[in-house]
């Protein structure tokens, strides 16, 4: 018996990826905290959109 209700997608992973993504180039560029934070910033903006979309469902 299903309600109709579909699973959010989950944006944990694409956060936790970006972080590091973004600490690795950016100590390829000699600046891992300008990298970390430009990481997470992205990886947030991108969990908000997802999370936008799919309250809209």
């Amino acid at each position: 018996m299903t309600t109709g209700k579909k699973n959010p997608t989950g944006a944990g992973a694409i956060i936790a990826f970006l972080i590091l993504g973004g600490t690795i180039a950016g100590g390829f560029m000699g600046q891992p905290s300008i990298g970390l934070l430009a990481g997470t910033g992205i990886g947030v903006a991108i969990a908000l959109l997802l999370w936008l979309r799919e309250r809209d469902k």
